[in-house]
């Protein structure tokens, strides 16, 4: 069967397009690059929740037996934050080099080298017990981050130059189910019931190896991304056996059409670096909305919603022995929400639910503040505020935390795009690691009210991308260039009209 869809702007009338559904290869290797990808940054972010209190016995036992005396409690707080933050910093390094690796190894290529970060951080992170040697942890959690900053920046990269443009928006939120999904099961492998138990946190913290194995062994039956090989290596018949491969046998022409366009339009430039990207005018509005989009997707409150959860859930009345199993529900929340808004982006569009979904979490962060605030009138009330916990998650879900990634691809084209998600990443990780500072303080000085800070910052999100983000739905990337350069082509610093060869830049 066939699926008609609009095709996007095109000269002249509009036209119909026919594709055909997503093949069976292209849904393999979605599987194939999100299992050993983001799926391994949410796991690393949720395993550590679990034993947190045995690793921190762990590093006292281990101080005793080195200077025969208890860890001061500063210290071993302080050891805790850095084997924590230093995720981050990992994550904030592998960003900031993941898009040349994608350039030099190809996309493919780069996620399987990729792995090895992650093959060293669950060897030495199981080898930390058995040695008496918290440090491996803290060496161990520096790779797990180099190996998710990669992830977040090679995966939708190679997604959404592999996707139908009927389909990009649906395949490139294969960056957002997998990430969720990867808390999930990270959450529930946590349990008391599995492997969190007081003498299983190695084997825990060991079985991120298990993803990036799976990997190795999947994603080298599946072809390269065919923009990668036409565009930036000049192999048409590569191309051409890839988009058989991935599209069908039938189904690849359009597609083979529109990268043809794009690399006549980009012939004789070499991919951009991030310094060249920050200096180019032409590009300038387009950047400045990524690099807005990525700050606030780790600035919009969604950290403080989690902060919370656990302070929400025991006013409730819900003990404190089932809280784990509570907070499994806003791990499912983020799932199901993925999973939901990667079947009504195509129909609906980015627009309607990236600006919804900041909308409603401008709402949801109104009753928070206000059940937060009125908690002790009535035994109703924490109730409550646990539902506005899980619809704040569930907006999150359903716009930002889906469709940032995809605007990040869409808005640039080939020689472009991987310094675009280099540049983007690292703003991601910079603003989850200020984040991660500043938010203590924040909710100590503001308690509650903190939540109006995010209001305001989720206002302005939605306010910006409302006047000055098209839609890119079914628009080819050369379009969506040229729609940018069409409307603010006056505030350029070049001034004037721009020609699609410069577009393309």
């Amino acid at each position: 069967g066939h699926l008609t869809v609009v095709a996007g702007p095109l000269p002249g009338p509009c036209q119909l397009a026919r594709y055909s559904l997503p093949s069976k290869s292209l849904l393999l290797a979605i599987c194939a690059v999100g299992i050993g990808g983001t799926f391994q940054c949410g796991y690393n972010i949720s395993i550590m929740n679990a034993p947190t209190k045995s690793i921190q016995n762990f590093i006292n036992q281990t101080w005793l037996g080195r200077y025969e005396t208890d860890i001061p409690e500063h210290t071993l707080t302080l050891l805790w934050s850095i084997i924590v933050s230093i995720f981050t910093l990992g994550g904030l390094i592998g960003a900031s080099f993941g898009g040349n690796l994608a350039i030099k190894l190809g996309r493919k290529g780069a996620l399987l080298i990729n792995n090895t970060f992650s093959l060293l951080a669950a060897l030495l992170m199981g080898l930390s017990y058995p040695t008496g040697l918290y440090e491996l942890l803290i060496v161990g959690r520096f790779l797990t981050g180099i190996n998710a900053g990669i992830s977040m920046c090679v995966q939708p990269l190679y997604l959404g130059e592999i996707a139908p443009r009927a389909f990009r928006g649906a395949v490139a939120m294969g960056t957002s189910i997998f990430i969720t999904s990867g808390i999930l099961v990270g959450q529930v492998i946590g349990l008391k019931e599995l492997l969190g138990r007081d003498d299983l946190w190695p084997v825990l913290l060991s079985t991120t190896s298990i993803p990036a194995v799976m990997q190795l062994l999947i994603l080298p039956w599946f072809p390269e991304s065919p923009r990668y090989l036409l565009i930036e290596r000049d192999d048409s018949d590569a191309c051409t056996n890839a988009l058989r491969r991935l599209h069908g046998q039938e189904d690849y022409r359009a597609e083979q059409e529109d990268m043809e366009r794009e690399r006549i339009s980009s012939q004789g430039q070499e991919p951009m670096s991030p310094w060249q990207l920050f200096r180019d005018p032409t590009l300038r509005w387009q950047l400045t909305t990524s690099v807005l989009l990525n700050a606030a997707q780790q600035l919009n409150g969604i950290n403080a919603i989690y902060f919370y959860a656990s302070y929400v859930f025991g006013q409730s009345g819900i003990p404190a022995s089932k809280i784990p199993y509570v907070t499994l529900g806003t791990g499912a929340c983020e799932c199901l929400t993925a999973l939901t808004c990667g079947m009504l982006i195509e129909s609906l569009g980015r627009r309607v639910l990236i600006i919804g979904g900041y909308s409603l979490m401008t709402f949801w962060c109104v009753c928070l503040t206000l059940t937060l605030t009125l908690q002790d009138i009535s035994p109703a009330v924490p109730y409550l505020s646990m539902a506005c916990v899980f619809a704040f998650i569930l907006s999150f879900g359903l716009g930002p935390g889906g469709v940032t990634n995809i605007l990040n691809g869409e808005l640039f084209t080939q020689t472009s795009r991987a310094a675009a998600y280099m540049i983007g990443g690292s703003i991601n990780w910079m603003s989850l690691f200020i984040i991660g500072i500043l938010f203590p303080f924040i909710v100590d000085g503001l308690k509650q009210y903190c939540f109006l800070v995010f209001l305001v910052i989720c206002c302005l999100v939605a306010t910006y991308i409302f006047f000055m983000v098209p839609e890119t739905k079914n628009k080819t990337f050369l379009e969506i260039q040229a729609e940018f350069q069409s409307k603010y082509a006056g505030k350029n610093s070049r001034g004037g009209g721009v020609t699609l060869c410069s577009v393309s830049r």
